[in-house]
């Protein structure tokens, strides 16, 4: 049972972090952004850089930039569990033939 538990608790944390690791990435560059954009030299780069991000992200969510990070992060979560789950396995595979 606590193999189960554990293996439980390391999957759900895996796709917490999963999910967070793009929307934090996205967002910290559109937050970056905007703030680059106050030096003159910058300001045109730092629009069309924004810009480019949100259509790529639109093009996931039918529209929406929002919706195409969820998309993404949701993504990333479900490939996380995926490694996780296969490197749980490989894990058990070593230590029975071991």
């Amino acid at each position: 049972m606590n193999l189960l538990t554990n293996f439980l608790r390391s999957l759900v944390l895996t796709i917490i972090f999963s999910f967070a690791a793009p929307m934090f990435l996205v967002g910290g560059v559109l937050l970056l952004l905007p703030l680059m954009g106050h030096i003159p030299v910058l300001q045109g780069v730092t629009e069309a850089i924004a810009h480019k991000i949100s259509h790529f992200l639109s093009i996931f969510g039918s529209g929406t930039a929002l919706r195409g990070l969820l998309v993404i992060s949701l993504t990333c979560s479900f490939v996380g569990g995926l490694f996780d789950t296969y490197a749980y396995y490989r894990c058990q595979i070593l230590r029975i033939d071991s």
